[in-house]
């Protein structure tokens, strides 16, 4: 359990960033857990929220072992205060339970439930980051209408940027996301980040735009390179930001945190 966390006023409510993805695999929680250290760094007062309900493994890469999850909140057994614990890049997390089958479609239990968990956490901190689950189903697509921004992270493969396409297509659709965010992870050479962003954007503008009140404008928050650090990091559960902050991966996703902070 963290120490106690301080009551915020009326007036307050921190900022909310769903970090979301098309596909699997692209390196979603690694963003969402670097990127809350970075902030941390700068000075915000930061949690991630694991809302990938069912298959969660924020705990995997922070090398935490939870007794207490939302799903012990879902169910009662549990506050809210208890299930939230310290990370090791200086931010907190609630973490979800793995395996739990009743939370792989969108029941309005969980609705309710994840709405009142999210309304809970937010006035304490600056920012909230959600780290969904990846794809469009029902529970991922509810998760990112909770939050004030979306950032979808995709690598320069073509699957990736396929399906990065699809959710931002299906964003702007249901819930007029006409600005969401893209952070281009796994990036070999400077600047490839730009042209992903500008790939995605010309089949937006192509396919997209025109079938909507509002053109859809892509902002590339920023790119992270393809580093050995990050799989070292990985393989022994460790976070960039402690491990290497000074290498080209951590360089980057402080870079990113500064211009999420400006954003």
């Amino acid at each position: 359990m963290t120490e106690p966390l301080p009551a915020a006023g009326a007036d307050r409510r921190g900022r909310i960033t769903a970090i979301t993805s098309g596909k699997g695999g692209v390196g979603k929680t690694f963003v969402s857990a670097n990127l809350a250290a970075a902030l941390s760094r700068q000075g915000e007062r930061v949690l991630v929220l694991d809302a990938d309900l069912g298959l969660a493994n924020l705990d995997v890469v922070l090398n935490l072992f939870p007794k207490i999850t939302l799903h012990d909140v879902f169910t009662g057994r549990s506050s809210v205060d208890d299930a939230i614990l310290p990370a090791p890049g200086g931010y907190s997390v609630l973490l979800a339970g793995s395996g739990m089958v009743e939370y792989s479609r969108l029941t309005p239990e969980v609705r309710d439930q994840l709405q009142q968990v999210i309304a809970e956490v937010t006035p304490r901190f600056d920012r909230v980051l959600l780290d969904t689950g990846a794809g469009i189903s029902d529970v991922v697509l509810y998760t990112v209408s909770l939050a004030d921004r979306v950032a979808v992270v995709a690598t320069p493969e073509p699957t990736s940027l396929t399906d990065a396409y699809a959710t931002i297509k299906v964003l702007a659709m249901t819930q007029q996301r006409y600005a969401p965010q893209l952070i281009v992870n796994q990036v070999r050479k400077p600047g490839e980040g730009r042209g992903v962003r500008q790939q995605l954007q010309m089949v937006i503008d192509r396919y997209v735009s025109p079938t909507l009140p509002h053109p859809v404008k892509l902002e590339l928050l920023g790119e992270l390179p393809l580093d050995p650090v990050v799989r070292e990091a990985v393989l022994k559960r460790e976070l960039v930001m402690n491990r290497s902050p000074g290498s080209a991966a951590g360089l980057a996703l402080s870079a990113l945190a500064t211009r999420m902070r400006a954003a």
